[in-house]
Parts: structure tokens; sequence; C-alpha cells
């Protein structure tokens, strides 16, 4: 998850990852590169032309947060607030602190209970409005003064929203309320999931909707006990290439 798709080398496998805007001008070779879904059409091309097979799969993974948990059950007692700003990392510095903001350096509870106790999130962290999506909070990009627009349009355009305004200030969204929510079906990200390795055969068997989660799976009680073991470790780090990932810190 994240636009790390330039990260790829031969044999690695990709699942709903983009790439950064900064990187699309880098020779970068992916004909070697095992591509199962992206997070939006704008990685799809972007791989394509770098001699990739890129089925035409959208979604970042983030959307499966409330396959997981409900937003209730994550914001839990937290204070709620009728607003939130969520910078990327390289806006938190500049973050105007009037309004509510979250960093996106908190740990992972914090970062999903923040949003889910939210009435509306406005972010220049991709994640924020990913999260945010995932759960049902209403929510708008604002313009990053640092990361180029080219990840944000790639989420946008990879769930169904392509003429989504993004907001130049946080007045600005404000002002403008949110986006609409994704128009994307989570199935054919969750049937692109190679879960050969981990031993199973897919993982949509073992998907059952979260009782008051806003997608139409949840990888809960379903499945059989080979596959309810590979989402919970999934969960917990103990799954395959749990050490590789980016921890339990934060959002990008």
């Amino acid at each position: 998850m994240g636009s790390v798709l330039a990260m790829a080398r031969a044999g690695d496998v990709v699942w709903g990852s983009g790439v950064n805007g900064k990187l699309v001008d880098r020779e970068h070779a992916l004909s070697d590169v095992d591509v199962r879904a992206v997070r939006g059409p704008r990685t799809r091309d972007f791989a394509r032309r770098r001699g990739a097979e890129v089925p035409e799969v959208y979604g970042d993974p983030g959307l499966l947060v409330g396959h997981l948990w409900t937003r209730s059950a994550l914001a839990g007692d937290r204070p709620r607030t009728d607003h939130l700003v969520v910078p990327n990392l390289h806006d938190l510095a500049a973050a105007d602190r009037a309004h509510p903001t979250l960093s996106p350096r908190s740990p992972l509870d914090v970062c999903l209970g923040t949003i889910a106790a939210s009435g509306f999130v406005v972010a220049s962290s991709l994640h924020g409005v990913v999260v945010a999506d995932a759960l049902g909070v209403p929510a708008r990009f604002v313009r990053s003064a640092v990361e180029p627009e080219l990840k944000y349009r790639d989420y946008l355009e990879g769930t169904g929203r392509a003429d989504v305004e993004i907001a130049e200030t946080v007045e600005d969204a404000l002002r403008l309320g949110p986006h609409p929510p994704p128009a994307w079906d989570p199935g054919p990200l969750l049937r692109a999931f190679p879960a050969e390795l981990w031993g199973l055969r897919t993982v949509v068997e073992a998907a059952r909707p979260v009782s008051g989660g806003p997608l139409a799976h949840g990888p809960t009680t379903g499945g059989n006990a080979a596959e309810r073991r590979a989402w919970s470790g999934q969960r917990t780090g103990e799954g395959p290439g749990a050490g590789q990932g980016a921890g339990l810190h934060g959002l990008s």
C-alpha cells in the first residue's frame, strides 16, 4: 500500500500500490513484476509504459479498513470533532493549528480512531482520505504544498470520481464540503489478492460484512480455518512479509 510502485523489483508482486508523482519521469523496468492490482488508472498507465501487464483492477488497500472494524468501534470514546485536518507528512510543519489536526506520524490506532471520530476530514494526506472513505466519514482532499497531484487524482479516478475538485485551502474545503463517496466495488481487489503466497486459494471466502461497516464484505469469521488464520496473520503481523511492511505507524 502506498506510492511505492517504483521500488518494485523483478519477481515482486504488486497489489494495490501506486506511483509517486515525483518519480514518473524516471526510467524503471517493470516487465518482470507481477502486478495484480494498482491504485488507479494513472498508475496502470505508468506501469504499462514500463513493460508490465496490468489488469484494470483498481483500489487502495486502505479502503479495506472498513472490512476489519466499524467506524463506531474505532472511534470508541474519543472526543468527536466537527472537522479534522490530516496533512501529508511533508505539509505537517506548515499546518494551520487553528483547526483540529492529526499528525500522520501518530500511531496507527490513533490515526484510525481520530478519523473515525471526525465529522469531516480535510487532508493532503492521501490515506487520511482513503481511511475516511473506508469508514464512511465525509472527506475532501486539500492541495499539498509539496506532493504532486498525481497520486490524489490516481486514487480519485480509481474510485469513480475523476471530476472531484481538490480544495486549495482548508477554508476552501470547508466551504466546498465533502466530495462524493467512492463508487467502488471491493470484490475485484479482494479477488486479485495474491492469496497463494499465504498458501490459500482465495481470501474472498473469508470475507463477510462487518456489522455496521460501509463496505460490502469484511474478513471476519467466514471461510475455512486456514483463511481465517491468514487474515489474522495480516492483522497482527504474523503473515508472510510482515517484517517488510511499514509498521503500525501513521499515514502517507
